[in-house]
């Protein structure tokens, strides 16, 4: 489409509008974004945007009639400005004219206004008096997920100093309530609500990783929003650093929500010439809580790059064996592993340098020969004798102090300069900053990697970036390191095709977009307990589909919390995810073995439908059940689950309503068996026997009844459309 300046853009695709306000040669804003408005005319375009104006004497002087994707303090808009930084105080409230602006994408050109589907715009402004460029970038993807992001150029003489850019999105004033997440180590996405009110929610990620307590997804809804009903405009910031996610509401009413990274101060200073590429910032509209995740989830499966839903089933030996690596022990894992259908082995922490506690040998990446005198080589040459591919425990971005790269590298150690930061696991971070650290490590992992045939790589994380400079002067470098972690492991997968990566930090602290588009799963937590997964697994997916989402069985003790759990549920919760086990398999009895054997054939024969579905998940007012689902995209078929992760005031668990079924077909209802009986057995089984065929709509809107299931149990049941009698 030719170039232009001023223009109005409406963009509408699965049930999304979007029009972009970028007239008057001023920066662009959203002058609407929610439910699809249908087919307007340019005429119409110009309505929606003046019945959504303001009115008083500033207009009439020019002033926008509301913020910019970048808003502008000259403006006198009063929240939070998009753009801070300075030259030594000077040029810090820039104002910028639109030079240029161009689409592309599914878009025709009507006069003054642009009508088109999915696609993307491209904003080139500049103000050469603060001697600023900028280039703000929109795109509303095929499934109406609406993304930003912003480039600022020095076009000055002088350095500049950039200390915030953040973008955002309006909210409308219905939009009052407030849910995002928290959580820690071992207990990741944990929802709280608030109300908004006038002021600044704001959520800071300060660790230099995303975090255990990351917002994740910070969204704004009517009250009383659930998974199924209410207004709701989410946002994300896909980046695997310090980031900043906002809701802001003014004196006026006008309210935004948006984000960007964290920067710390000095962190980037730009030359005459230089710019600096905000990450993407993701908008998710829609009603309920589910619509909104399943526009980030056909977002992520409709990426090249996504991996299929055959994901292998997974043993990794973690809590298995712990630093013991015992050759005999881990071959023998590996022929328990094989003869129960696993298609993925992977060796974890203890297998390099002096790594027999976490005290030591981090940061040298080569074999023990004082563990493994012959190398790795008769372990993954067994493994992949009996079928499976072999993967790999690294932490690159770690190094502990007693370890020989410390040792001949001090300086490698991201410190203020003065000091070191205050210790964590007994570890320290590595700068990849330093070209010739950032080399070493490339060119070590990248030597395992040319030397075995390892498909995977579970890449862990396993501190805070506190403190962390470069030495000597102490300068910060979080921003550096996640840009130098990214290009790494683009470099790792270019040079070795068909590696998988998985993103674990201290287990679910860092789950993002950025670090997404180049792994292909993520650790969800180290406690794989299925009570707390429960709630984990249910709010992870509030941003990723299912398959990029690890998710094991474990002992029947869990090695975090000590709780006791049965079988059945434990396999139960993992199987909607990418499925694995975290179990050392020598202690499992033959019965148990004889059940997880089921399980993974079940997991195997489902494993398109569990990790191809629409993600449901069913609010339901008794707090004690859990109950979600995964329906296939023509709806003939589905897995609905019901967990009691408490105990209920009645006896009775009720009706659970199968959303997401077509309430014109007939479905039969059987539950799934697993070997001896029917998946979370309570006293009384549940039922036994597939139901009589049902309407669709008799399933949604009357529902399932549950009986006295037990507290801390799992039923699973099978919906299968059936053709008509």
């Amino acid at each position: 489409m030719p170039e232009r300046v001023d223009c109005l853009i409406h963009l509408r695709t699965e049930a999304v509008s979007v029009i972009i306000d970028g007239s008057a040669g001023r920066l662009p804003g959203i002058a609407y974004w929610g439910a699809d408005l249908g087919e307007l005319t340019p005429a119409d375009v110009t309505a929606v945007i003046a019945a959504g104006s303001r009115r008083g004497p500033l207009v009439d002087q020019g002033v926008p009639t509301g913020p910019a994707l970048l808003p502008e303090q000259w403006t006198t808009w009063t929240g939070r400005p998009g753009l801070s930084g300075s030259r030594n105080g000077r040029d810090w409230s820039p104002r910028f004219t639109t030079t240029g602006v161009s689409v592309t994408g599914e878009v025709s050109e009507q006069g003054a206004v642009i009508i088109g589907g999915a696609a993307s715009v491209e904003f080139r402004a500049a103000d050469p008096v603060a001697g600023l460029d900028l280039v703000i970038t929109v795109e509303l993807t095929a499934g109406g997920l609406l993304r930003s992001r912003a480039e600022v150029i020095n076009s000055g003489a002088e350095p500049y100093q950039l200390d915030d850019l953040v973008l955002a999105y309006p909210v409308p004033e219905r939009g009052r309530e407030l849910l995002d997440f928290a959580g820690r180590w071992s207990k990741e996405r944990t929802p709280q609500r608030r109300e908004l009110t006038v002021g600044t929610h704001l959520r800071e990620g300060r660790r230099g990783r995303t975090g255990a307590d990351a917002a994740t997804v910070l969204h704004v809804g009517t009250p009383g929003f659930g998974f199924a009903d209410g207004e709701l405009w989410g946002v994300h910031v896909a980046w695997s650093g310090n980031h900043t996610h906002y809701a802001e509401r003014l004196a006026n009413g006008e309210q935004v929500v948006g984000g960007g990274e964290l920067l710390l101060p000095g962190e980037v200073r730009l030359a005459a010439g230089e710019s600096y590429t905000s990450p993407w910032l993701y908008g998710s509209y829609g009603v309920g809580l589910d619509q909104v995740a399943r526009r980030f989830h056909r977002y992520l499966r409709s990426r090249d790059q996504h991996p299929g839903r055959d994901r292998p089933v997974t043993l990794n030996v973690w809590e298995a064996v712990y630093f013991d690596h015992d050759t005999d022990r881990l071959l023998d894992l590996a022929e328990r592993a094989a003869a129960l259908g696993v298609e993925r082995y992977v060796l974890d922490d203890g297998w390099f340098g002096a790594r027999r506690n976490d005290h030591a040998g981090l940061g040298d990446w080569t074999v023990s020969k004082d563990v493994w005198p012959d190398g790795l080589h008769p372990l993954v040459n067994r493994v992949r004798e009996l079928g499976m591919e072999f993967g790999l425990w690294f932490e690159p971005e770690m190094i502990n102090l007693d370890s020989d790269v410390a040792r001949a590298h001090p300086e490698w150690v991201m410190a203020t300069g003065d000091r070191l930061p205050v210790e964590h696991r007994h570890q320290q971070v590595i700068n990849l900053g330093i070209p010739e650290c950032y080399a070493y490590l490339r060119d070590a992992i990248g030597a395992l990697l040319d030397e075995y045939p390892i498909g995977y790589i579970k890449w862990d994380h396993n501190r805070d970036l506190i403190d962390s400079g470069t030495a000597p002067e102490g300068r910060p470098g979080v921003h550096t390191q996640t840009a130098a972690v990214y290009r790494l492991i683009d470099e790792l997968k270019a040079a070795h095709p068909g590696l998988e990566i998985e993103s674990c930090s201290s287990g679910g602290a860092r789950v993002d977009l950025g670090i997404l588009e180049r792994t292909d799963r993520v650790w969800v937590s180290d406690c794989i307990d299925p009570l707390d997964r429960q709630q984990m697994n249910r709010w992870t997916t509030q941003l990723i589909p299912p398959e990029l989402m690890g998710s094991h069985v474990a002992s029947g003790r869990s090695h975090t919390t000590g709780r006791w759990h049965d079988l059945s549920f434990r396999a139960g919760t993992a199987v909607f995810g990418h499925f694995g086990i975290e179990w050392d398999l020598a202690e499992a009895t033959e019965a148990e073995l004889a059940e997880l054997g089921g399980w993974i054939e079940f997991f195997k024969a489902e494993r398109g439908l569990l990790l191809g579905g629409d993600l449901v998940r069913i609010d339901y007012p008794d707090e004690s059940v859990h109950a979600h689902g995964v329906v296939a995209p023509d709806r003939r078929s589905a897995i609905f689950a019901v967990a009691a992760v408490g105990r209920s005031e009645v006896e009775l668990v009720g009706r659970i309503p199968l959303r997401g079924l077509d309430p014109g077909l007939r479905y039969r209802v059987e539950p799934v068996m697993i070997d001896s009986g029917a998946v979370g057995r309570s006293r009384e089984p549940w039922f036994t026997e597939p139901l009589a065929p049902l309407p669709g709509s008799a399933l949604i809107s009357g529902g399932l009844r549950v009986s006295d299931l037990r507290p801390e149990h799992v039923v699973l049941v099978r919906v299968e459309a059936v053709e008509a009698s």
